[in-house]
Formats: C-alpha cells, sequence, structure tokens
C-alpha cells in the first residue's frame, strides 16, 4: 500500500493538465491541485535518482537530480520573463538558492543523520564555495541597481557577460568534479543493486522531469490569484512559494533519499541543486532573456543576495566536518524560517 498511493498519485498531473486546458477551472482549485501534484513527482524523481545513484555513485546521482529536478525552475523563470515579471525572477532564483541550502538540506538532516555516516567533504564545500563566488560576481550588475531603474537596458548589458562567466565557472568546475566522482565510484568497486537499470531510470527522470515542468507551469499561472486572496507581496510569494514549489522534485527527493538511509545522496543534491541554480539556471535565464525578452538585468536586491551568501556560508560551517546531526537540521531549518519571515518584511521592490 505504501509504493501502490504514490505510483496511482501520480494520475494527478494529467488531470492538472486537463483541468487548465480543456476544463478551464479556476485559479484556486487549479492551485491546490497542482500543488498536489507535484508531491508523486517528486517522489518518482527522488525514486529514479536513487536507481541511477545505484549506478553512477552519489555525485553523480546528486548531479542527475540537480539538473532533472531544476528544470521546471528555468522553465517557471522564462515563462515570468515572457510575462515581464523581472522581480519574480530574480526572487524566486534567490529563494531557490537559499530554501535548497536551509530547508531541503535541513530537513534531509532531520530525516536521515545519525551522525555516522561520512559525508562528501570535498565536493559539498566545493558546490558552497561556487554559491558564494556566484553571489560575489552577481554584485557587478546589483549594486547599480540599487538606485535609479533596476530594469534599465544597461544593465541588461552589463549583465550578459556576468552570466556567460557564470555558465563557464560553472561548468568548468563540475567538469572536473564529475570526472572525480566517477573515479571514486569506479575505484569503490559498489555493485548495482537490483533496481532499475540505468537506462530506465533516466528515462523515468525525464518523463518525470516534462511532467512537473508542465504542472509547474500551470500552478505559478494560478499563483496570482491565491498571492491576492493571501495578501501576500510579489516578491515572497515568488521568493518562498514559487522557489519550494518551482524545486518540489528535488525537494522531495532528497528528503526521501535521506529516509532510506543514504544521506551522502541527499546531500548531493540539496547542496548541489543550489550551486546549479546560482550559476547554471541564472545564467541561462539572463542570456536566454534576450531570445525569450525583453533581456533580464541580474540586479538582485541586497536582500536576496545577503540571504544566497549568507546561507552558504552557514552551511559550509555546519558541513566542515564532514558529518551533520539532527540537531544540525533542525538549526538550518529554523534559519530558512528566519530568512523567509525577512522576505515578507521586505516587501516588495
Amino acid at each position: 500500500m505504501g509504493r501502490k498511493l504514490p505510483w496511482a498519485s501520480l494520475v494527478l498531473a494529467p488531470v492538472t493538465i486537463l483541468l487548465r486546458y480543456t476544463l478551464h477551472v479556476g485559479d484556486v482549485t487549479l492551485f491546490a491541485v497542482a500543488a498536489a501534484a507535484l508531491v508523486p513527482l517528486a517522489w518518482l524523481i527522488g525514486e529514479a535518482t536513487e536507481h541511477a545513484g545505484e549506478h553512477t555513485g552519489p555525485g553523480i546521482g546528486g548531479f542527475l537530480n540537480a539538473s532533472f529536478g531544476n528544470a521546471p525552475e528555468l522553465i517557471i523563470a522564462l515563462f515570468a520573463v515572457s510575462q515581464s515579471l523581472p522581480n519574480v525572477v530574480r526572487a524566486s532564483l534567490a529563494g531557490s538558492v537559499v530554501s535548497n541550502l536551509l530547508l531541503v538540506l535541513g530537513v534531509a538532516l532531520i530525516a536521515g543523520a545519525d551522525g555516522t555516516r561520512p559525508l562528501d567533504r570535498k565536493s559539498l564545500l566545493g558546490q558552497l564555495a561556487l554559491v558564494l563566488v556566484a553571489t560575489l560576481v552577481l554584485l557587478i550588475p546589483s549594486v547599480p541597481g540599487w538606485s535609479g531603474n533596476p530594469e534599465r537596458h544597461s544593465l541588461a548589458v552589463a549583465t550578459a557577460p556576468v552570466a556567460a562567466l557564470l555558465l563557464l565557472l560553472y561548468l568548468g568546475v563540475t567538469t572536473l568534479g564529475l570526472r572525480r566522482h566517477a573515479r571514486l565510484h569506479a575505484e569503490s568497486g559498489d555493485a548495482p543493486g537490483e533496481g532499475w537499470s540505468l537506462p530506465v531510470a533516466l528515462f523515468a527522470l525525464g518523463a518525470a522531469t516534462t511532467a512537473t515542468a508542465l504542472v509547474s507551469e500551470i500552478l505559478v499561472h494560478s499563483l496570482g490569484a491565491f498571492a491576492d486572496a493571501a495578501g501576500l507581496s510579489e516578491f515572497f510569494t515568488a521568493a518562498v512559494i514559487v522557489a519550494i514549489v518551482g524545486n518540489a522534485a528535488e525537494h522531495g527527493g532528497a528528503i526521501v533519499i535521506a529516509r532510506r538511509g543514504n544521506l551522502r545522496l541527499a546531500t548531493e543534491i540539496a547542496v548541489s541543486s543550489s550551486a546549479q541554480v546560482a550559476l547554471l539556471v541564472t545564467g541561462a535565464v539572463a542570456l536566454l532573456s534576450w531570445v525569450v525578452k525583453p533581456a533580464l538585468p541580474l540586479s538582485f536586491r541586497p536582500v536576496e543576495l545577503a540571504a544566497m551568501g549568507g546561507s552558504a556560508l552557514v552551511v559550509a560551517l555546519v558541513l566542515r566536518d564532514g558529518k551533520a546531526s539532527r540537531n544540525e537540521g533542525f538549526f538550518l531549518v529554523g534559519l530558512y524560517a528566519v530568512a523567509a519571515v525577512g522576505f515578507l518584511l521586505a516587501g516588495d521592490r
């Protein structure tokens, strides 16, 4: 029964699409159904990633989950760009980094930390260093945006080389990291389990990610009505709600995997996902916005940059010894609650 329910719940994804494009139900109903549909999709991505990780090792498994899981984030951001919602894009990107580092990692530690299994300290600290570097690099287009019009074309032009630098930095460091993970997995001699084959796991990841992207777009479409009804600011809605929803796949996946005892893979998912959003997704959105239009300046607010950089620094201090505890997980979740309150108090730009 425990496994039949998630499989049966996958029907919510096509139901959501049917309600949106055929029956044209109200936005409040659409929001509720779409949010519910993301839960079994997150479970499926976590299931497929764990099976893929048996063939590739936790490092590459975490990268696969981050890559497939962040596809909806990229699609949501481009959709918001095309709707001329730059503040929503930047807030959701910053909120995604923060939620992965504090909320997802924190809940994963609570679910799976026992203080005995060592983590991949080198890999995790390397990913966190990338987030810190990205935060510093983003100061280049952000500081001029703190005065005057943050959407002016000159900032979009200044953003282009910064976005390219973020992409190149991520691709270079990630290539080296994946080679290291592949070598460590080969040296470990770990044999794949009796679960899914690698092609089946990758196909499931692709199918679940595609469905997640469609459902996420529908949910974002209905978020405006939800935010108005709840009396929330556009910034808070994007930084907290859109960020969590857009990353529901890796959120759920990391937690499910941690509960099953594979904390090393769960921490890789949470931390590598945050680095991928900070560099790859952010850089790609900024460059692709020149095609989708209007061009997006990466002019983040001080509260957004402080939250991203501060989260990476705190998590680096927590994981510096290569171990983790449930108390540290509670600490990270508590910090996320503080960050969410800060986003609420910050209001719109």
